[in-house]
């Protein structure tokens, strides 16, 4: 039996955390990089975190895109230069929608959609072509097919669930979707490292049992990807952001209120190690510098006409001058 004293130093050594240890991958990312971000929710808080330290991202051109096949329809639409047209489009709640994009990119008149749906498809495959490093976040591995085309769709815009099916993607068939993914990247962009990843946000309305089962669809998929993608082709790689969620915080202070998404706190620990893994390590000192600029622009004075804030303000334009000038960021 251990005495107090004993009990307290034991108790005081025990870690009550299970810390995922991980390492640098090479290829990566700086100031130079030009990145290009697909997939769940999660994606867009990663992407926010690379546009407020000022790196060439751009972010879900079609909206949120939960599904593997959903990603795969958007890059194979954009390398193939698809134009989009009246058929693929449809009216619901006096808004015109289309089922391979995000209702953010929805509007009152069809013309407008058509252009936005055009103008996103052009924008990602230049973005395809140029980009570095290119991020999927995986959602989920249930799919809506629309009964009547027997297409996945990419989002359902609240049209009756009886138009249709839901069904659970195997792992073969999204092994063979991110396969082609990779496939396609390669035949234009070889040079491009794609990194993998499954958002850690949970779909309780699946249920809690098929969300489990769709997550690990889903990373085992994207490993057997990553294990048989032949040296020809891109490389992938797995960022473990579900697993960082799960099973480093693994607690419920780390969730929104709604108890399915991660707090900021939880989106900040696992952009962390997004920067131990991904950021070059001289890069991270010019993200300081950039921080600090930052701070500085979302400062309210209590007195703006005052002499002391007008220096400020002079001084901080400079300081966005240089390193602009120094590394071609844009403020």
């Amino acid at each position: 039996m251990l005495n107090q004293v004993q009990h307290d130093e034991h108790y005081m050594k025990m870690n009550f955390r299970t810390n995922i240890q991980l390492k640098k991958e090479e290829n990566q990312i700086d100031y130079t990089s030009k990145l290009l971000l697909i997939g769940s929710c999660f994606s867009e808080n990663i992407s926010k975190k690379l546009a407020y330290f000022k790196f060439d991202v751009v972010s879900n051109p079609f909206g949120i895109l939960f599904n593997p096949k959903a990603i795969e329809t958007l890059i194979e639409n954009s390398l193939n230069k698809k134009i989009y047209s009246e058929k693929d489009i449809f009216l619901l709640n006096e808004r015109w929608h289309c089922f391979d994009a995000h209702s953010d990119l929805s509007a009152i008149d069809k013309n407008e959609l058509l252009q936005n749906l055009n103008i996103a498809i052009k924008s990602t495959n230049k973005r395809i072509n140029e980009s570095t490093h290119i991020i999927i976040t995986l959602g989920t591995a249930w799919i809506y097919r629309f009964i009547e085309t027997n297409v996945i769709v990419g989002n359902c815009h609240k049209a009756p669930q009886k138009e249709f099916t839901k069904e659970l993607l195997s792992v073969d068939e999204i092994t063979a979707s991110l396969e082609n993914i990779c496939l396609k990247i390669s035949e234009v962009n070889p040079k491009a490292t794609v990194i993998f990843t499954v958002s850690p946000v949970r779909h309780i309305k699946d249920g809690f049992i098929e969300n489990s089962l769709s997550k690990a669809h889903l990373i085992t998929a994207i490993h057997e990807t990553i294990e048989v993608i032949p040296p020809s082709e891109v490389r992938g790689h797995y960022f473990p952001s579900f697993e960082t969620m799960m099973d480093d915080l693994r607690d419920y202070r780390f969730y929104n209120s709604d108890m399915i998404h991660p707090n900021e706190v939880a989106v900040d620990y696992i952009w962390e190690h997004f920067i131990h893994v991904w950021i070059n390590e001289k890069t991270t000192s010019i993200m300081k510098k950039i921080e600090t600029i930052q701070r500085g622009l979302a400062h309210k004075p209590f007195n703006s006409d005052s002499v002391q804030y007008q220096q400020f303000l002079t001084d901080l334009q400079q300081r966005i001058l240089t390193i602009e000038n120094r590394f071609g960021v844009k403020f």
